[in-house]
């Protein structure tokens, strides 16, 4: 009875266990992961993960990060390409080109790059051969235009 809820508790904690780059480590090359990652030192190259990624205040990126959502305090070079919200804290250092769902950035952040918010149309979009239909208030009965 105890055993199969620790067997399903630990192999969810396996999934959503955060990779970290320790502050002195430089890391030259791509990475690809299924969990979220916490950067504190440097990397020359590209990251790939469906999680969450964290650059720290230490932390330094220079190439590509696709991943769903990242927080930014650290800096951040190269191309950016986010399907859900990218936070860039005051500290945050970005610069190349961004591509996200939402943005939030504090005051005293630094983003020097081309954006483009993908997510805005899905809004409007009703879907295939589906019309929205705006009324515009008219005259009401009896009365005239």
């Amino acid at each position: 009875m105890f055993s199969d809820k620790k067997t399903g508790r630990m192999a969810s904690e396996t999934i959503s266990q955060q990779n970290t780059i320790a502050k002195g480590t430089v890391i030259t090359g791509d990475i690809i992961s299924e969990g979220d990652f916490r950067i504190e030192g440097s990397i020359q190259g590209n990251i790939k993960t469906p999680g969450k990624v964290v650059i720290g205040k230490t932390g330094v990126i220079n190439g590509t990060l696709k991943s769903t959502n990242a927080d930014i305090e650290g800096k951040f070079m190269g191309k950016l390409i986010l399907s859900d919200t990218l936070s860039l804290k005051s500290s945050a250092h970005v610069e190349g080109e961004v591509e996200v769902g939402k943005l939030a950035v504090e005051p005293g952040a630094t983003f020097n790059a081309t954006c483009v918010m993908k997510g805005a149309l899905k809004e409007l979009n009703n879907g295939p051969g589906k019309q929205t239909t705006i009324q515009r208030p008219g005259p009401e009965k009896g009365q005239s235009a």
